[in-house]
C-alpha cells in the first residue's frame, strides 16, 4: 500500500467510541481491543499516548529518546489496514517503549553510557521487530538505570524521592505512570523484576531461552552471559502472557533461543498446584512490612485451593557468593570480536571452578523444583529505597536468574508509606504459563498495578 493511499484510508475515521485519554490507562491487551473494533482509531490512542507520556514524563523522567513522527506514520499505516480489511496482529496500534539495551532501527541505543550515545542500530532486535509485526507502535527509548551515566536519574512515580530501582527503570516507571501501555526489558539478576516492584507492575522474567537476546547491547551472548533474558513490563497479568506469545521462539539467530511451547494460563488449575515458599533466605531478611505482603498472597493462594508447603532449597547460601564472581567476569563491548570490558581478577582455574559451583547450584534448583509446581517468595528485602540509599538485598530474583526458571512480579500490597511491594511467583523451566496463572490469582484476590498519586490521572490535561 503507497503512503498515498495509507493517508487516504488512515484519515476515514468515525467518531471514537471510548475515550482515548481513559484507555490508556487500560491494559494493552483492551486498547488493542479497542482498535480492532473501531471503537478508537490507532492515530486517536497515540495522540492521547502522546499527550500521556510528555505529562508523566516530567515527573518520572524516564524517556531519553521518542520518534513522534515515526509513531504518527506508524498509527495511520495501522488505521489503513484496518479500513482494507487486512490482518493485523495482537497489539495493533498500541504505543510500546524499549529500554535502553535494545536495539530499535534507526533510535539511538547507547546502553546508558555516554561513550555510545553516538551508536544508532540499522535493525530491530528480534523481540522489537516481534512486538512491530504484532502491531505494536514503538514510540520510543528508555532511561536503563535508575541514573544513567549518560541520561541521569530517573523517578519512583510513587515518590519521586524514592528510586524506582534496577536497570529497566525508566521503563517500569513509564509503564507504571501510564506513560506507556508496555514496555520491554531485560533481567540479568532482577533488573525486570526488581523495578516492577518497586513501580508496583507485572513482569516476567522468561524461561533461559524462550526469547532471543539478538540485539540487546551490551551484547549477549549465551556462553558468557546464560542469566540475562528479554521480557516484558506491563500493568497486568494478562498483558505478559499476550506479550511473552508475541515474543517467544527462536529467531535463528541466537543460539541459546529454543522452540519452548507456552501452555494457556487460564487451564492452570490453582487447586491442583504444590506452591512451595519462603520469606527469608542466606543474605535477604525482608521488612515486616514484605513478609506481611508476602503472607496476604499466601492467604489468597490457599483460598484458591492451592496446597502451600513452607519449604526453600539447600545451597542458597551460594547465590550472592556466585553473583559477585559472575559479576566480576569481563563482557566484550562488540558481537563480532572480543573487546573485553574489564580484566579479569580470576584465573582460568578460578572461573571454572565458578561454573563448576554454579551448575551445582543449578542442579540443586532443579531437583528441588521438581517436587513442586511453583514458588512463592518476595522480591526485594524492602520496597522502594530514597535516591542514593543501598536497595538491598535482591537474593529471591538473583536465585532464579542462576536456575533459570520463569518468574513473574506482580504487586500485591503497600508499605506503611504507601509504597508498592510485589510478590515473586516461579515455577521450574518451561512452565512460565504456571507462574502466569498463579500471578493472575493474586492479582484478582487484591493485588494488583494502581495509579500512582503523584501522576496526573488522565491525559496530559
Amino acid at each position: 500500500m503507497d503512503a498515498d493511499a495509507v493517508e487516504r484510508l488512515g484519515s476515514r475515521r468515525s467518531t471514537p467510541r471510548t475515550d482515548p485519554h481513559t484507555l490508556v490507562l487500560a491494559s494493552a491487551t483492551t486498547q488493542a481491543a479497542a482498535v480492532a473494533c473501531r471503537d478508537v482509531s490507532a492515530t486517536d490512542l497515540l495522540e492521547a499516548q502522546l499527550e500521556r507520556l510528555h505529562a508523566v514524563d516530567e515527573v518520572v523522567r524516564a524517556v531519553v529518546h521518542l520518534d513522534e513522527p515515526g509513531a504518527r506514520r506508524a498509527a495511520r499505516v495501522a488505521d489503513a489496514a484496518l479500513a482494507a480489511g487486512e490482518p493485523i496482529g495482537p497489539l495493533h496500534g498500541v504505543g510500546v517503549t524499549v529500554k535502553d539495551w535494545i536495539d530499535v532501527a534507526g533510535m539511538p541505543c547507547s546502553g546508558g553510557a555516554s561513550a555510545h550515545r553516538g551508536r544508532m542500530p540499522g535493525h530491530d532486535a528480534s523481540a522489537v521487530a516481534r512486538l512491530r509485526r504484532a502491531g505494536a507502535i514503538v514510540l520510543g527509548k528508555t532511561n536503563p538505570a535508575e541514573r544513567s551515566e549518560a541520561f541521569g536519574a530517573t523517578f519512583n512515580p510513587h515518590d519521586v524521592t524514592r528510586s524506582p530501582t534496577g536497570s529497566s527503570s525508566g521503563e517500569a516507571a513509564l509503564v507504571a505512570a501510564g506513560g506507556s501501555a508496555l514496555g520491554l526489558g531485560s533481567d540479568s539478576g532482577g533488573s525486570l523484576r526488581q523495578p516492577a516492584h518497586a513501580c508496583g507492575i507485572c513482569t516476567i522474567r522468561p524461561s533461559s531461552g524462550r526469547v532471543p537476546l539478538s540485539g540487546h547491547f551490551p551484547v549477549i551472548t549465551p556462553l558468557l552471559d546464560p542469566r540475562t533474558v528479554i521480557g516484558p513490563l506491563a500493568r497486568t497479568v494478562d498483558d505478559l502472557e499476550l506479550a511473552l506469545r508475541v515474543l517467544q521462539g527462536p529467531d535463528g539467530r541466537d543460539p541459546s533461543a529454543v522452540p519452548l511451547p507456552l501452555g494457556e494460563a487460564r487451564d492452570v488449575d490453582p487447586s491442583a498446584l504444590r506452591v512451595a515458599w519462603w520469606l527469608e533466605q542466606p543474605d535477604c531478611t525482608p521488612t515486616a512490612d514484605t513478609q506481611r505482603v508476602v503472607r496476604g498472597a499466601l492467604t489468597w493462594l490457599a483460598a484458591a485451593g492451592a496446597t502451600l508447603v513452607e519449604d526453600r532449597p539447600d545451597g542458597l547460601e551460594a547465590v550472592y557468593p556466585l553473583s559477585r564472581s559472575y559479576w566480576s567476569l569481563p563482557e566484550s563491548e562488540e558481537a563480532e570480536r572480543w573487546v573485553p570490558t574489564c580484566a579479569s581478577d580470576l584465573s582460568a582455574s578460578e572461573v571454572q571452578r565458578f561454573r563448576f559451583e554454579w551448575d551445582r547450584f543449578r542442579a540443586r534448583l532443579t531437583r528441588f523444583l521438581s517436587a513442586y509446581d511453583a514458588v512463592l517468595t518476595p522480591t526485594a528485602a524492602r520496597p522502594a529505597v530514597r535516591h542514593g540509599r543501598d536497595a538491598g538485598s535482591v537474593a529471591p530474583t538473583l536465585t532464579f536468574s542462576l536456575g533459570g526458571q520463569p518468574a513473574v512480579v506482580v504487586p500485591c500490597g503497600r508499605s506503611a508509606e504507601g509504597l508498592p511491594i510485589g510478590v515473586q511467583v516461579a515455577a521450574p523451566i518451561g512452565d512460565d504459563h504456571v507462574a502466569l496463572a498463579l500471578a493472575r490469582v493474586l492479582e484478582r484476590a487484591g493485588g494488583g498495578w494502581w495509579l500512582p498519586a503523584g501522576v496526573a490521572s488522565g491525559g496530559g490535561r
